[in-house]
């Protein structure tokens, strides 16, 4: 077994109404004056509302910024910052999907160190640790609450930007299933294939290791079992439990091992064209799985086996390739059909696509290399 390392900084807590002990976990982390950030739709739904409410119930003075855009700008994140100073603000609650959760996270960084936040895209960049972040998700799909990762968009070079860092992970992350039960039907789908993606990613890529492989197994096992419950019944909590955790769970097999070609590609598209991500991700998912699934026949096998395929009596490439109809058949009974041509997506720019993905960190880890002549393939597969 080879040499590997396995470190998550965040504190975990999960259940029903657990929202209601926020205030609790802002005075353990020594904060006074909290900035509440989240978007306009979370902000229309009443939560930002109701997490205002708790805070100032006990007595903890909060500011609010939710200007946070779909696909955040740095411009979220300057503006954040700005008004977080403004108010002495000493701690972050960030509560919503990924865009709000990564601004949040960022915002924090950015309250306790110098320059803008683009002075620290890359890896391991950041010099000190930011203020603490308590991480509120109300989806179930990016994970944000414990990843390293701030995803961001430069609007000017339609390009998205990642800050990583063990720096830019949450204090806590705050897992109430009730917040997530007035999700739609298709945001629940595209969020749970996101979290599915991160999971069988990380699951098949050459960089797993036995915590991660664990991890992975787990929340693919929740998504199978709960995904398709969770979008035809919103009101289930139990299946909204079981998604929020394997969103979760998936994200710490990840967070140490990267992911694929699914998520090399979600950077461009979603940048070029306003794909969202976890729709994007659910869109490639198959197609990849496809021209990956013999390189790791096993780990694909499982795959299958988890998502329900009967694979008795078959040779375990043959199961292997079951598990790419499974997620296809997962993908249908969400509702999800998109294709890339939905987005605007054309041939002719399947060049500038490729190449920018092939930058991707991902795909070294991927478990099948790829030329730039396969990538056109996997695109030219789900353009229509």
């Amino acid at each position: 077994m080879r040499a590997f390392s396995y470190h998550i900084p965040t504190q975990i807590e999960f259940g029903n109404g657990a929202i209601a002990r926020l205030p609790e976990f802002v005075k353990a982390l020594g904060g006074s004056r909290v900035l509440v950030v989240g978007d306009p739709g979370v902000q229309r739904a009443g939560l930002i509302d109701r997490v205002q409410a708790i805070l100032t119930g006990a007595s903890i003075f909060n500011a609010v910024f939710a200007d946070v855009e779909s696909d955040p700008a740095t411009r979220s994140v300057d503006e954040g910052t700005v008004h977080g100073k403004a108010n002495g603000c000493d701690l972050v609650v960030g509560i919503g999907g990924g865009s709000a959760l990564d601004t949040a996270k960022a915002i924090g960084l950015m309250l306790v160190n110098d320059g803008n936040i683009k002075d620290y895209v890359g890896i391991g960049k950041v010099p000190r640790a930011g203020a603490p972040v308590i991480a509120v998700p109300t989806t179930a799909g990016t994970g944000s609450e414990l990843t390293i990762w701030s995803v961001l968009s430069d609007k000017v070079a339609k390009a998205k930007i990642s800050v990583g860092s063990a720096l830019n992970c949450p204090a806590i992350a705050l897992l109430d299933p009730e917040l997530t039960l007035s999700l739609p039907p298709q945001i629940t789908a595209a969020t749970g294939m996101d979290a599915l993606t991160h999971a069988l990613e990380s699951y098949v890529n050459t960089a797993t290791q036995p915590i991660s492989e664990a991890m992975s197994d787990q929340a693919m096992t929740l998504i199978a079992r709960s995904l398709s419950k969770a979008v035809a019944d919103g009101s289930d909590v139990e299946a909204r439990g079981d998604m929020l955790l394997a969103s979760t769970i998936a994200a710490m097999a990840f967070n140490s091992t990267r992911l694929g070609l699914v998520h090399a590609f979600a950077m461009p598209l979603g940048a070029k064209f306003g794909i969202p991500h976890g729709l994007v991700n659910a869109i490639m998912l198959p197609e990849v799985m496809r021209f990956n699934h013999l390189a790791n026949p096993r780990k694909f096998a499982r795959i299958a086996e988890i998502f329900g395929e009967k694979t008795a009596g078959l040779s375990v490439e043959e199961a292997a390739a079951l598990s790419v109809s499974a997620i296809e058949k997962l993908k249908l009974d969400v509702g999800i059909t998109a294709k890339l041509s939905n987005f605007g997506v054309t041939e002719g720019r399947f060049d500038e696509i490729v190449d920018e993905a092939m930058l991707s960190g991902n795909v070294p880890v991927n478990p099948r290399q790829p030329t730039n002549d396969d990538m056109k393939a996997l695109l030219r597969a789900e353009l229509v």
